[in-house]
């Protein structure tokens, strides 16, 4: 004799799979929800003179080399690249910033007024190019960390005063990040620099890179996903 399913058990059995399905999907769901998004590559661009661009160093030992490896390391996806020229002063910076700073740069190192200081100019003239790169960053969305330089003695007190406060001062003004200065560490150290006692050594920029690094990667905290 044939068993046949009652309706009421039927009803259940179908119920039953309905619940499984749900469950299922409901699994499959959460699992996509806790997925982590995906880390985008960051684009950051080192704009600077012969401290940036790696003058007297090896290939692979310039500053934005050095500070990529160290940012990866930290497990951050970058790429940094080197927009350094050697004898650069603040206004050669701003003159070619549209093509050094290409669009879809995340982030922007600043590192320009040493040789505009070497050759002893007017620290206005620097501020005021410094103030147009920090414009051109801030049109367009692009987090920002200024490098800060400072004059020796031998320059005067008063030019001293006067350029050293170029980098707070503007810092403050445009509200972006600064690391206050550049070579910290490591100027007027003879084993940290090159004979000409002006460029870094390999030791040196590693040095340099260990310490902006901290300020580096909060600019980059800001850049959005």
């Amino acid at each position: 004799m044939k068993r046949f399913l009652r309706p009421e058990n039927a009803s259940y059995g179908h119920l039953r799979v309905r619940v499984q399905v749900f469950a299922l999907a409901l699994a499959a769901g959460l699992s996509l929800a806790a997925a982590p998004v995906e880390a985008r590559l960051l684009h950051v661009v080192a704009l600077g003179d012969s401290l940036t661009a790696g003058y007297g160093l090896p290939p692979g030992e310039a500053f934005p080399d050095v500070l990529q490896r160290a940012l990866k390391a930290h497990g951050w996806d970058v790429e940094v690249a080197n927009a350094g020229v050697s004898g650069e002063t603040a206004a050669d910076g701003l003159a070619r910033y549209d093509w050094s700073v290409p669009a879809g740069t995340d982030a922007l190192i600043v590192e320009l007024g040493a040789n505009d200081m070497l050759r002893g100019m007017d620290p206005t003239a620097a501020e005021a190019a410094l103030a147009q790169i920090l414009d051109k960053a801030r049109a367009a969305h692009v987090a920002t960390l200024l490098a800060g330089m400072r004059a020796p003695a031998n320059l005067g007190p008063d030019y001293q005063k006067r350029f050293d406060a170029i980098y707070p001062d503007l810092a403050k003004n445009y509200g972006v990040a600064l690391y206050p200065f550049f070579l910290d560490g490591v100027a007027g150290d003879p084993t940290l620099n090159q004979k000409d006692g002006l460029h870094p050594t390999r030791a040196g920029m590693e040095k340099i890179v260990a310490a902006i690094l901290p300020s580096v990667e909060g600019v980059l905290a800001e850049v959005k996903p």
